[in-house]
């Protein structure tokens, strides 16, 4: 008669199993949305963007980097910073809301190789490359071991884009 301990690696490598087919599952799931996404940047689809993007959330993301880059220019100066950041805070809310469009995001999915040229992989492949950040977000990366580019949240079983942490000359145009 066996005891129940001898069934406890098994177990153990059941559950293994289980949570990875959860995280694959998620991957695909994360996708499908990204495809959906990537798709409406090419076609230039304003309403699929929006479907796919947390504009509140991109918009603060976004801001905080121009913020920042701008009192970076400022070099250090406190006083001047403090001044800049005020008056930065209307033109910042202006840039952002210029930049979360899809024709703003079609240099950066031609950057990292979805571009209009080329077919969108399916979301299997596109679940391939994607790299998990924390329990409710994954990231598109250019390349398997590239720093992250694109940031998307899991919000109620919708994947949507909330940070874009690349090179923000490309979603300017520069």
């Amino acid at each position: 008669m066996r005891h129940t301990s001898d069934f406890r690696p098994f177990l153990a490598a059941l559950c293994a199993l289980a949570l990875s087919a959860c995280a694959e599952a998620e991957r695909y799931d994360a996708a499908g949305d990204i495809h959906a996404l990537l798709v409406a940047v090419r076609n230039d689809d304003k309403a699929g963007f929006d479907a796919h993007v947390d504009r509140k959330a991109l918009k603060k993301q976004l801001r905080a980097r121009l913020t920042a880059e701008a009192a970076r220019r400022i070099g250090g100066n406190e006083g001047a910073a403090a001044l800049g950041a005020a008056l930065a805070g209307p033109i910042a809310d202006m840039a952002t809301d210029l930049l979360v469009q899809p024709e703003a995001f079609r240099a950066v999915a031609d950057y990292m190789g979805y571009g209009e040229d080329r077919p969108i992989p399916n979301a299997l492949v596109i679940a391939q490359g994607l790299r998990r950040v924390d329990d409710d977000h994954v990231c598109v990366a250019r390349s398997k071991d590239g720093p992250c580019i694109l940031i998307f949240a899991d919000e109620d079983h919708a994947w949507r884009l909330t940070g874009y942490v690349g090179d923000l000359g490309l979603i300017r145009g520069k």
